[in-house]
């Protein structure tokens, strides 16, 4: 038997009224349309379904039908619904209602600029075979099961066998927590730390500015910790009293400077974590984006999985999409009852087709193919992007170990940097916003993952003509060779940035050419979006 779709029109007749039933249908109609309730292309009630909606007769609706028709506002063809006039717009203009101004013109997103920030990956070849499959097979499964608690048990388990294959973490599916992305992650680890208390949070200076934002929005004090060319600087962290009770690292590639903090160092504070009470968030944001090495194991990886200091919080932002806003915490045993109580009261904020299509398409092994080929991707981009402006005069290139990020720093100004790119229509991010005081290190940071290898190439010769304040760009990055040249003269030096006083000889980089050695060049994403 056939449905009649129902009526939702805010439609009411006035039989009291002087004006004729068809007339006060037309006018309404009308109104409708002109403050765009009713759109063009919108399919109208059949006559029979609206009459019987209003309780009047089949003719009253066919006669204001028809006056509408009359006047350009419907339009209607055999063997089809009646509809709002596509064209509508060329034969009524719409005008501005009463006491209401209308917005502004759409522009392009940016403005029309490329965008070049910083934490976006290459989205073309996310949806494939396995991604279609896996949703089909979430979208067509029951939807009468709960996926309460920390996350469905298929995607935990899936996730737990993910992160020993790929990072090297063992850990029991029970200690995994799905999060709606990193920043709810965190938040959801700073309540269930915090018991009532005001904590302190360490983070990286610089750092990740949307992450290192999170904290004081829970009350928290923030404590800036400096980095080095090699990652945090676990000899200065502050001990006893003055340690803090949570601690914010990205161990495997310093944001945004590109350090990877050495197997010492990651010891030394595990030691400093545990003799201080303090909990390590480990924010594993790309670490599987290693071009110059094997991707190095996770910090947690060398922590006691059930009483330890450590909490990797990851996300699949980099790998596929930060619009999936999906991510996970994976947390030593002790922590789960408390992280579970929080969640318990706010709920599980990822869906459950969401939560099933990714299980299946990690059971499937599609991430890990994926993940290879997007390396494989970003690795020719970085050496295009090291071909065109490691070698620019006045300038400082950071090392570009692994992630989707490029950072320079400059000896011109950096707000005329940035403002002469945005000109030339090139979107960057100025380098000073990752110091939660504002950067006394002049640069900006770009992105190379979410452009075309044509518009990158194009926005790498601006890139290179802007940064040194010159029209025409060096030859070098005109070119844009696939494989990186050393610089055969010493590099401008801009000081400031902290070294490691225990070592005063360069880091190894197996052997990639394309890469400066940190004592050449000095030191290594939104809203990443993570």
């Amino acid at each position: 038997m056939r449905t009649s779709a129902e009526v939702t029109l805010p439609l009411r007749l006035d039989r009291d009224a002087s004006a004729p039933l068809p007339g006060q249908l037309a006018d309404q109609l009308r109104d409708l349309v002109g403050t765009a309730v009713l759109a063009p292309g919108d399919a109208l009630p059949s006559t029979r379904t609206l009459a019987a909606h209003l309780g009047v007769s089949r003719g009253t609706v066919v006669v204001a039908y028809d006056q509408l028709l009359a006047e350009g506002y419907l339009s209607a063809a055999g063997g089809r619904s009646t509809i709002v006039n596509p064209h509508l717009r060329q034969l009524h203009p719409p005008q501005p209602a009463r006491g209401r101004s209308l917005p502004g013109p759409v522009e392009g997103r940016h403005g029309g600029l490329l965008d070049l920030l910083p934490g976006r990956p290459w989205p073309d070849e996310v949806v494939g075979p396995a991604w279609k499959a896996a949703w089909r097979a979430a979208a067509s499964a029951p939807v009468g099961v709960a996926a309460r608690g920390l996350g469905l048990p298929e995607l935990r388990r899936a996730w737990s066998e993910h992160l020993r294959r790929m990072r090297s973490v063992v850990r029991e599916p029970d200690q995994i927590a799905v999060t709606a992305g990193g920043r709810e992650g965190l938040a959801l680890l700073l309540l269930a730390v915090a018991r009532g208390r005001r904590l302190r949070v360490g983070v990286e200076e610089p750092g990740y500015p949307s992450l290192r934002r999170v904290p004081g929005r829970f009350g928290a004090g923030v404590i800036p910790l400096p980095v080095d060319e090699r990652g945090l600087r676990v000899d200065d962290l502050p001990g006893g009293a003055d340690a803090p009770e949570l601690l914010l690292v990205t161990p495997s590639h310093q944001y945004p400077l590109g350090g990877s903090l050495p197997v010492d160092r990651r010891l030394a504070l595990l030691e400093w974590a545990r003799r201080n009470d303090v909990l390590v968030v480990e924010d594993d944001y790309d670490s599987e984006l290693r071009y110059t090495s094997a991707p190095l194991p996770a910090m947690a990886a060398l922590d006691d999985p059930h009483d330890g200091r450590v909490v990797l919080l990851g996300t699949l932002s980099k790998m596929l999409t930060p619009d999936l806003a999906v991510g996970f915490l994976a947390l030593p045993s002790r922590l789960v009852p408390a992280v579970a109580a929080i969640r318990h009261d706010l709920g599980q904020p990822v869906g459950l087709v969401a939560q099933r299509a990714l299980a299946a398409y990690l059971d499937a092994g599609a991430l890990r193919l994926h993940t290879q080929r997007m390396r494989n991707r970003y690795r020719r981009r970085r050496a295009q992007v090291v071909a065109a402006l490691s070698e620019l005069p006045g300038t400082r290139f950071h090392p570009m170990d692994g992630g989707l990020h490029a950072v320079i720093e400059t000896e011109r100004a950096e707000d005329e940097v940035v403002a002469a790119l945005a000109g030339a229509g090139v979107r960057v991010s100025p380098l000073s916003r990752y110091w939660s005081g504002g950067g006394t290190h002049p640069g900006i940071v770009f992105g190379f993952g979410a452009v075309s290898d044509a518009e990158l190439a194009r926005a790498l010769r601006v890139i290179a003509a802007e940064v040194i304040g010159s029209n025409t760009p060096p030859a070098s990055s005109r070119a844009c060779p696939e494989t990186p040249h050393r610089h055969t003269q010493p590099p401008h030096v801009i000081p400031g940035l902290t070294r490691d006083p225990a070592s005063n000889t360069p880091s190894h980089t197996d052997g990639d050419p394309g890469v400066r050695r940190d004592d050449e060049q000095g030191p290594g994403d939104s809203e990443r979006t993570r």
